[in-house]
């Protein structure tokens, strides 16, 4: 497509694709969306990125990235259940960490979701200087939903651009992660550098969508995010050991619902855990309550094509799966792991779940297991890792994302590739209540099955991290 060109959309499901090319150099970079009425959000509930995945109505949600030569990031959109009022769902793109200049093959396209037939597509060629752009909207015309290639690019950021359309922005750069030495196994990951937080510069016209579909508001006056300082503290051993008192009366856990409009502004940081800065407090970030839930999803190499995050069941796809050990403060310890047939629960011990959506490994969103810090006194340790249910013989060329989105904080996201031996499971997190502060521990660790025992690499996970129990063969995911 032309920039200005549009077309007509007239599925009820559509995926949003925004693509590029890794290599040196080149920046990451975040997908969002803004559900627009008359030029402008109704309140920062309509906006969805990284920080804030779905909308209320359940209409748009942030999927996350696919890491590979092409990099993806995806959202998706149900249009039959776009609320009434809503004229423009405007699809943005923010640089983290330089410019959109320093793109190569930067496009975004629009799928059908039932079966994946691209409907439109655009490739942004004339970047320079920009740090965010409108690259599409999708718009009502005569009750019908239509496509449209926008290509206006902003100086200013995803903070100007959101501000633009009248979303609330408290954007302080989140605190560095802890500077502590990393665990004894050796580490194969080698992570992208840290990107360095700069603030906006003045803003760029807004955007002026053709057809007058809708006017934004004046230029608004450049944003100057709050300074903020992370103090890092040395960390001094756990206390004895204690009894574990189980919660009183037993209730049904609910999750707690989504916040309303109106509270605070829209945080924008995002957390990233590398080799060079491993360590989170979750309680630093005031991350102490509710259900937190680690997503992990991936693609591979052999896989271009195989379907969102190369993950089609039953034609060769790979499938990962999720789990972890567990220890309590009372000592007992055990797995959540669906070879284990143990999926865990919520609001009894272990206070961890496994996704009952992905036992059988076919969920487009990935893997993911939930902890519910509402209990955080009575967790010890957490060791969150993956295993190579099928699809692949090792983790050499796989390209994988874990991410943490615990209330009150952050995202926190860390990567595992770069896999150069016949490795089938990996360690991703080891979280960990010190002193009552829970912290979490980037891992990345490649681990290789014992001499003649290839199937044996869980447990060989369980030797090296000290958790010491029996393992009964596993019976798949049926």
């Amino acid at each position: 497509m032309m920039k200005g060109a549009n077309v007509a959309v007239p599925m009820s499901a559509v995926r949003i694709e925004l693509g590029w090319q890794s290599g040196p150099g080149i920046p990451d970079a975040d997908a969002s969306a803004l559900l627009l009425v008359g030029g402008k959000v109704r309140s920062d509930n309509d906006f969805v990125f990284y920080n804030q995945p779905q909308h209320p109505s359940g209409a748009v949600r942030h999927e996350g990235k696919q890491q590979g030569p092409t990099v993806l990031d995806v959202l998706s959109v149900q249009l039959a259940q776009v609320e009434p009022q809503i004229e423009t769902i405007v699809v943005a793109a923010s640089a983290d960490g330089g410019t959109f200049g320093q793109f190569r093959g930067l496009y975004v396209r629009v799928l059908d979701a039932s079966n994946g037939a691209e409907v439109a597509r655009f490739d942004s060629t004339d970047a320079t200087t920009e740090t965010a752009f409108v690259l599409g909207e999708l718009y009502r015309r005569q009750g019908a939903w239509k496509f449209r290639a926008v290509g206006q690019g902003y100086d200013s950021g995803l903070a100007g651009l959101a501000t633009d359309f009248g979303i609330s922005v408290d954007d302080a750069p989140a605190p560095a992660a802890q500077q502590t030495p990393p665990p004894a196994p050796t580490q194969q990951f080698t992570p992208p550098p840290t990107q360095q937080y700069a603030p906006p510069p003045p803003q760029q016209q807004p955007y002026a969508p053709p057809q007058d579909q809708y006017a934004p508001p004046p230029p608004q006056q450049q944003y100057a995010p709050p300074p903020t300082q992370f103090a890092q503290q040395q960390y001094a051993p756990p206390p004895p050991q204690q009894q574990y008192a189980p919660p009183p009366a037993q209730q049904q856990y609910a999750p707690p619902p989504p916040p309303q409009g109106g509270g605070a502004p829209v945080n924008m940081s995002k957390i990233s855990l590398t080799k060079e800065a491993p360590s989170v407090s979750l309680t630093k970030q005031g991350a102490t309550r509710g259900t937190m839930r680690i997503n992990l999803n991936w693609t591979s190499q052999s896989q271009r094509g195989g379907g969102l995050f190369g993950r089609r069941r039953g034609g060769g796809g790979l499938d990962l799966d999720l789990s972890c050990f567990f220890e309590l403060a009372d000592g007992r310890i055990g797995s959540v792991r669906a070879l284990d047939r143990s999926f865990g629960a919520l609001d009894r011990p272990p206070f961890i779940r496994l996704d009952q959506d992905d036992r059988t490994g076919s969920s487009a969103t990935g893997e993911n297991l939930d902890i519910n810090l509402d209990f955080t006194a009575q967790f010890r340790r957490i060791l969150v890792f993956t295993s190579i249910y099928e699809g692949a013989n090792d983790f050499r060329g796989v390209h994988a994302t874990a991410t943490l989105y615990p209330l009150n904080c952050p995202p926190i996201e860390m990567m595992l590739d770069g896999c150069m031996d016949d490795s089938r499971d990996a360690v991703l997190a080891h979280i960990e209540n010190i002193n009552g502060e829970l912290v979490v521990r980037r891992e990345g660790t490649f681990i290789r099955p014992p001499a003649g025992r290839p199937g044996a690499g869980v447990m060989e996970i369980a030797r090296m991290y000290n958790w010491d129990f029996g393992f009964k063969a596993g019976r798949g995911k049926g």
